[in-house]
C-alpha cells in the first residue's frame, strides 16, 4: 500500500489521489496537518531535502529571509514540520521508495510494480 503524504485543499493532491482510485492503486492518505507526518528525516534521505522544499509557493515567499538562508537537511526537517504548506506535494511513500510530486514520471513510477 502506498502512504501519500499531502494537505486534503491541495489542488494537485486532490488529482493524485483521483488517479489513484483510477488506477486501483491502493493508497492511504495522510493530511500532514491533521495526522501529522512521517519520518520526516529518512524522506530527506532518500530525496534530499532540496526536493521536498517548494521553493515556488506562497508560502515559501512569505517565509522570513533568515528561514530560507542557508537551509540544511536538519533545518528542512524543522521547516516542514512547523510549516507543512511549505512541502512539495504529494509525497508518495511505498517501502523504500519515496516519490515527490505529480509528474508524468511520478505516475508512471507509481503504475509500475514495486
Amino acid at each position: 500500500m502506498i502512504s501519500v503524504y499531502g494537505l486534503k485543499n491541495c489542488d494537485t493532491c486532490r488529482r493524485a489521489l483521483a488517479w489513484l482510485v483510477e488506477q486501483e492503486i491502493a493508497h492511504r492518505f495522510h493530511d500532514v496537518r491533521k495526522d501529522g507526518f512521517g519520518d520526516v528525516e529518512s524522506w530527506i534521505a532518500a530525496c534530499g531535502h532540496e526536493a521536498l522544499i517548494n521553493r515556488r509557493g506562497t508560502t515559501w515567499r512569505k517565509l522570513p529571509e533568515q528561514d530560507r538562508r542557508n537551509l540544511d537537511e536538519a533545518r528542512a526537517a524543522v521547516l516542514i514540520r512547523t510549516c507543512p504548506a511549505v512541502m512539495k506535494r504529494p509525497l508518495f511513500v511505498s517501502g523504500n521508495r519515496v516519490l515527490v510530486g505529480f509528474s508524468t514520471a511520478t505516475r508512471s513510477a507509481l503504475a509500475a510494480p514495486c
